[in-house]
């Protein structure tokens, strides 16, 4: 339980930080700003609880882990299962922290969701938002798959990784915000609504297969058998 509950803490860290840095600094922190806010969150938390969970805070991540054989099947169930409430958790405190500011409105200032279309950051087509999600988080699997690898370093997995979703949210963010991560983009979708619900599928859908994508490739073309 205590890895589930980690599971949960860091997602709600992750979609709090990260969500509310678009929400409430996004307009003096820009893109860039955001960018590093879900990356340092990422990394801050691989410390915090990356020695009880692995730190996955990341349906995705889990899914890759589960492919690659790195996790069992009833962990992965449960990884996620939490990591969804943490999001959900996150996105509620968010929301109720940015309703103290007079003016706030979810329906026009959102809360940090992803979308398509109209509703893409930069106005992205949904091919161009699906094919970036599989990508983006195909990408972000490899590095976290070999840096935490047995013949990487030890103790510096979280700073490759971090790091690595800087540079994803980077390109990401324009065109659908950045998901990565299905847990992400539920929490605040619950709340929000309207688009941000219907074009929920995306960052489920998405993420998982450049997931499954990563993980096999890592288990059958580069891992390093003994």
């Amino acid at each position: 339980m205590k890895k589930y509950l980690a599971e949960m803490i860091g997602t709600m860290v992750l979609v709090l930080i990260g969500c509310g840095s678009a929400v409430i600094a996004g307009g003096s922190i820009g893109f860039l700003g955001i960018s590093f806010a879900f990356g340092f969150s990422v990394l801050a938390m691989a410390y915090g609880i990356g020695g009880i969970s692995g730190c996955h805070i990341n349906p995705a991540v889990t899914v890759g882990a589960l492919v690659a054989g790195r996790i069992s099947a009833k962990d992965a169930g449960m990884y996620v299962v939490f990591q969804i409430i943490g999001a959900i958790i996150g996105a509620g405190v968010l929301y109720y922290i940015a309703s103290g500011l007079q003016g706030y409105n979810i329906s026009t200032n959102g809360l940090g969701q992803n979308g398509f279309g109209e509703f893409s950051p930069m106005k992205y087509s949904m091919a161009a938002g699906f094919v970036a999600e599989v990508v983006l988080t195909f990408i972000f699997l490899i590095v976290i798959l070999g840096a935490t690898s047995s013949k990487a370093p030890a103790g510096f997995a979280g700073i490759p990784i971090g790091i690595s979703l800087v540079i994803i949210h980077l390109v990401g963010i324009p065109i659908t915000g950045t998901s990565v991560n299905p847990a992400r983009s539920i929490g605040p979708a619950l709340f929000v609504g309207g688009a941000a619900l219907s074009q929920l599928w995306l960052f489920i859908v998405a993420p998982l297969i450049g997931a499954v994508i990563a993980g096999l490739v890592w288990k059958y073309v580069l891992e390093e058998k003994a």
